[in-house]
């Protein structure tokens, strides 16, 4: 990979970087926000779901902006957005009596930004390379700066909550900043050769054509992306507060223990970008191990949950979501075409925001019925994941390398 290449995907990487500080910073501290505003445990998931919501709404059209108009065009706007957002939210938790409302209100505001953002990272990597291997090992490491945003996230949200309970709200817009300032000096996007511009008519004629021909293998890889943030998201949500409530670890211990089943998720998704190389058969596997260690890991914790067997089993986890994220990253990323890949990963990321939207929620629901409950479901949703890998993920022989390839093979 070139040196001019690897500066621009670390500058890239900023974005889903920046974007993860901002909403998984939140994690550790919703129990403390809970407490100081006098809401419900449902009521504070709503500050990660709200900011899910928007995205998951705008992210498709995010997504045909940057196909349209250029990737650039649509990032670097939504990132002022989301730090505009972020500063809404602190200003409300600073001067306010009753700032809730006004919190969610910049919360919308960063959920409109990352719409913009982060989506934008996976068919800009696409579009930067021509050779199968390097896209994955692009994608690996945008994926490692998204989780390694996840690993930092709750020992920083910790750190600056230990001063004012708001504070990670004021550094949001401090991040975007600084990654607004990486994306317009050094990123440089290819020049696309197709100039012309289509009509939204034809675009969505275009992309009926995309779902029809592939529509089985992209919606099981939708299905897939969905489930892995539900249960990442839920679990982290159901961590936080039991750490606090039962075990009595709070503050910065708190956010240093949530980080370790990140570290694991980091490292590996990092490893596996790296190694899956070009073949949709290896990556189909490596999706099938990642999402089968996420099954087993909570099987054996319903069968025993002291607190140190829960943490080794959810650190096997995380390097099972670890691994299967950048594979599916590839795969969506190398089976569409660049004109449309904005719109397509777009669509995936969408449903990813899904899983981040009803994760939180929904583990607040099933920690107030059972914590069996919840190891239940997270076993259960992730072996559906497994299943749907198998039947509907279906890659023949690898072809030959071929850089002007623009379709992923034939898949049943």
């Amino acid at each position: 990979m070139e040196a001019g290449k690897k500066l621009d995907l670390l500058a890239l990487s900023s974005v889903p970087l920046v974007m993860t500080l901002g909403n998984s910073m939140l994690i550790p501290v919703l129990p403390l926000i809970s407490k100081k505003l006098y809401i419900s445990s449902f009521q504070v998931s709503l500050i990660i779901t709200v900011y899910s919501i928007v995205a998951i709404i705008l992210i498709p059209i995010a997504g045909y902006l940057s196909d349209r108009f250029g990737r650039k065009m649509v990032m670097v706007p939504c990132l002022i957005i989301a730090g505009i957002g972020g500063a809404v939210s602190g200003w409300a938790s600073w001067q306010m009596d009753h700032p809730f409302m006004i919190i969610l209100l910049g919360r919308v505001l960063q959920g409109i930004g990352s719409a913009g953002a982060a989506p934008v990272v996976i068919p800009l990597v696409g579009d930067m390379f021509k050779d199968d291997e390097e896209v994955s090992a692009g994608l690996g490491l945008t994926e490692t700066a998204n989780t390694a945003g996840k690993v930092l996230s709750p020992i920083i949200g910790a750190v600056l909550a230990a001063f004012i309970w708001f504070m990670p709200f004021w550094f949001i817009p401090f991040f975007c900043f600084i990654s607004v300032l990486l994306v317009v000096f050094l990123i440089k996007v290819p020049k696309n050769k197709k100039n012309e511009k289509q009509s939204f008519k034809k675009f969505a004629h275009c992309i009926k054509d995309i779902f029809k021909e592939n529509g089985r293998w992209l919606f099981a890889i939708f299905i897939v992306g969905c489930i892995i943030m539900f249960v990442l998201f839920g679990v982290l949500f159901y961590l936080s507060d039991m750490l606090e409530e039962i075990y009595q670890i709070d503050g910065v211990r708190k956010g240093l223990v949530l980080a370790i089943p990140l570290l694991a998720l980091s490292v590996s998704s990092y490893v596996a970008g790296k190694k899956i190389g070009e073949s949709k058969q290896l990556m189909k596997t490596v999706i099938l191990i990642g999402m089968g260690l996420v099954t087993f890991s909570f099987v054996a914790i319903r069968v025993q949950h002291s607190f140190l067997f829960l943490f080794a089993f959810l650190v096997i986890t995380g390097i099972g979501i670890g691994i299967t994220l950048p594979s599916l990253d590839a795969i969506i990323t190398e089976g569409i075409e660049k004109e449309h890949r904005g719109t397509i990963t777009s669509i995936y990321s969408s449903m990813r925001f899904i899983g981040v939207a009803a994760g939180p929620p929904a583990y607040a629901y099933f920690m107030t019925v059972s914590e069996h409950l919840i190891y239940y479901i997270s076993g259960g949703v992730s072996f559906l994941a497994v299943m749907i890998v198998m039947l509907f993920i279906k890659p023949k022989n690898d072809p030959q390398k071929d850089s002007d390839s623009k379709q992923m093979p034939k898949l049943a």
